[in-house]
This record gives C-alpha cells, sequence and structure tokens, in this order.
C-alpha cells in the first residue's frame, strides 16, 4: 500500500484544465465546523477533474511514515488542534494509544454453507441469527409471501438483539456464542407463526457514507473490505490542511447507564459496518457486502438467501427487490414485489408499505467463485461496477 501511494496522490494534486473549463476551487475556513468550497464556477460537470491539493499531501505523508503520522506526527497534532478548536475533548493520548484488533470472524452454518463476519462492534451477527433461525424453516418459492414472511420474522428477532446486546466486546454480557446457541436458535425459529410479531419499537444506527468492495484473483484468494464516515460526511468537520472528514460513529453509542452500549471513553460504539463472506466445504464461495447502514445485515441475509436458496447469480440476486425492516419493525417493500405478496403480507399483520427510493435499500457488490472462474454483480442502486483485467 506504502509503495503506491506516492504513484497516485501527485494525480490528486496536479491541477488539469477540464473539457468546459478550468475548476479554480479556494478554500474558506471559519474553524473546523465550517469549511466550504468556493469555485467561481458552476458546480462541476461530468469529466471534470478536481483538484485535492491537501488530501494529496495528506496521502504522501501517510506513505512517507507507514501511517504512524496520522497517529503520532504532524497529522496526528492537526487533529487533536481542530478538536480542540472546536471544544472537542480528544487528546493526543488517544490517537497514540489507538490499535486495530485482528480478530477471528465468527460463522454459521447455512444449509451447507458458512456465513462469516466480523464479530461485534458491528452488526454482522444479526444477519448470522436469523440465517441460524431460516435455517429450520423451508422459505417456499423465491419472493413468495411465505418466503418474504419468514424473513422478515427471522429478521425482526435478530434487529431485537442488536439492539439489547450489541456493543463494544469487552462490555457485551452476553457472547455472540450464547446469541447463536443452537437450542436458543431452534426455539426462536419455533416461535415464528403465520401472523407477524409485534415487537416494541428501537432505535438503531442510520448510516448514508458507506464504500464497499471486493476483489478476488487467480490463486482464489478473496477479499470483503468496507469503509465508513458514517452520516454523509461523517462528523461534517474536515481537519484544516488535510482533506480529512471525520467520522462520527460515536453517535451509535446509547446514553442509558445500564445498556452494555453505553458511551464510555476507551470503548468503540456499535456501529453498522460489516464485510461479509461466505464459504462451502472449507473453501471461498462469496465475498459481498451490501452498504446502506440499517439495511446492510438485512442485505447479508437476503444475498445469502437468494444465492444458497435460489441459485441466484450475483448480478440477479443484487438486482432482485428488496425489503427493509425499520427500527419501530415496519416493513418497506421496495418497487418490484407484486401487489398480491404485499396484500398477502399485510394480512398476516406486516405494517408494510411500498418505497420508491432506491437509498432506502442499500447497494451490493458480489463475487461469487464457480468452478470455471469468478463472477460478479454491482448494484444499479449505487455507483459502482464489476471489472475484471
Amino acid at each position: 500500500v506504502w509503495s503506491r501511494i506516492p504513484h497516485w496522490a501527485p494525480r490528486w494534486r496536479d491541477s488539469l484544465p477540464g473539457p468546459h473549463y478550468k475548476i479554480r476551487p479556494t478554500v474558506e475556513t471559519q474553524g473546523p465546523q465550517k469549511i466550504s468550497l468556493n469555485f467561481g464556477l458552476p458546480i462541476p460537470e461530468a469529466g471534470v477533474r478536481f483538484v485535492r491539493k491537501d488530501m494529496a499531501k495528506t496521502l504522501e505523508l501517510i506513505a512517507e511514515s507507514e501511517g504512524e503520522t496520522f497517529y503520532r506526527g504532524e497529522i496526528a497534532d492537526r487533529i487533536i488542534a481542530a478538536s480542540k478548536d472546536g471544544g472537542g475533548l480528544m487528546e493526543k493520548a488517544d490517537l497514540e494509544n489507538h490499535s486495530a484488533d485482528w480478530v477471528k470472524p465468527i460463522s454459521q452454518s447455512y444449509r451447507g454453507s458458512e456465513l462469516h463476519e466480523i464479530p461485534p462492534n458491528g452488526q454482522g451477527l444479526a444477519a448470522q441469527i436469523a440465517l441460524g433461525i431460516l435455517d429450520h424453516k423451508e422459505l417456499g418459492a423465491v419472493d413468495s409471501e411465505e418466503s418474504v414472511h419468514l424473513q422478515i420474522e427471522a429478521m425482526k428477532i435478530a434487529v431485537r438483539a442488536a439492539n439489547e446486546h450489541f456493543a463494544d466486546p469487552k462490555a457485551m454480557t452476553v457472547s455472540p456464542e450464547e446469541l447463536l446457541e443452537p437450542g436458543s436458535i431452534e426455539k426462536a425459529a419455533a416461535s415464528i407463526g403465520e401472523k407477524a410479531s409485534v415487537l416494541p419499537p428501537v432505535k438503531l444506527p442510520y448510516s448514508e457514507d458507506t464504500v464497499y468492495l471486493t476483489t478476488a484473483d487467480r490463486s482464489g484468494m478473496m477479499v470483503s473490505f468496507i469503509q465508513s464516515n458514517f452520516m454523509g460526511f461523517g462528523s461534517g468537520i474536515v481537519i484544516p490542511g488535510t482533506g480529512i472528514s471525520m467520522q462520527n460513529r460515536g453517535s451509535g453509542f446509547v446514553l442509558d447507564p445500564a445498556h452494555p452500549n453505553v458511551v464510555d471513553g476507551n470503548k468503540r460504539p456499535y456501529h453498522t459496518i460489516i464485510p461479509g463472506f461466505l464459504t462451502e466445504a472449507g473453501q471461498p464461495k462469496m465475498s459481498f457486502g451490501v452498504m446502506g447502514g440499517y439495511m446492510q445485515h438485512q442485505g447479508h441475509l437476503q444475498m445469502v438467501s437468494r444465492v444458497v436458496d435460489y441459485n441466484q447469480n450475483p448480478q440477479a440476486a443484487s438486482d432482485a427487490p428488496r425489503w427493509h425492516v425499520q427500527a419501530d419493525y415496519k416493513v418497506l417493500l421496495e418497487n418490484g414485489f407484486s401487489q398480491k405478496v404485499a396484500d398477502q403480507l399485510r394480512r398476516r399483520g406486516h405494517d408494510l408499505e411500498f418505497d420508491g427510493r432506491e437509498s432506502t435499500f442499500g447497494g451490493a457488490q458480489l463475487i461469487v467463485r464457480t468452478a470455471e472462474g469468478f463472477v460478479g454483480g454491482s448494484d444499479h442502486r449505487k455507483e459502482g461496477l464489476v471489472a475484471g483485467f
């Protein structure tokens, strides 16, 4: 990574004229919480090169220091200064003491495949709980009333578990192993009836600024990767002179002192971003993710079900209509489900409506490994593509 940054950073730095006019951006800064771009010209059109000199310099500093500057050097100093200027509580020791965790994924079997997710403080465990429940059910035909009903009900149980238990793993009082305990999963599956369950409303994180990518090579190695600043541009605070937009994942904490996810120092909040991975007989089968905050774990369930239960190729799985269980357990259906299925679900007691906003249902990227090579799928709901070379 470090060796490639010097190759790309100058391309961010050097200005080139666009096809219609040359942008002359200037940045006006009044404290870290108010930053605006003044082009003096119309908003850039497609194909016009946008120059970020501060970001280019930041990338070069990160490459030269192999990341150290971000936590202990010049960039760290700028971050702390901006935090203090804005009334923040961050200290340099917070950055100096930061470390990433290499964790063992948690796994859940589903009809001969294994879904692997990063353990909490993320929400991937919720997709595993729901699929564990569905493993005890016969779904019926694809996009049928029975299939959608069972998936929604399993997701409701998983959503409630996430809301009650997911947090920094050091603070959780119920472990992922306990939440996936086969006997408990079987009982949860048995509790699903013909009618929709009624559960109390909850509040869970919602994100609008997530990027997911997946890649695979000729050796069979596959990578599932996701990053997010959370809401839009995260906190909306850009560190002067760096081009860095700070995230606002701290909003995933709660204020209830009795909850494992209560805000505290040296603690990570419950968050939404989850790269997914599917194996079969111990071999890679699918690397995938679904951007969209609270939609991500629900999208994981739907992608796995379409690929495993209905043998859909990744593009077909991505293109298919989706459902979305909201935080208050109201169900949104994407256009593409039939009115007949919607009416049947209402008769079962589901509070639902059609939602025409593509952003509600996230954006998927998938690669499936086959005997002949790889097959990719990229969601039409967001920017993205499948590329092979």
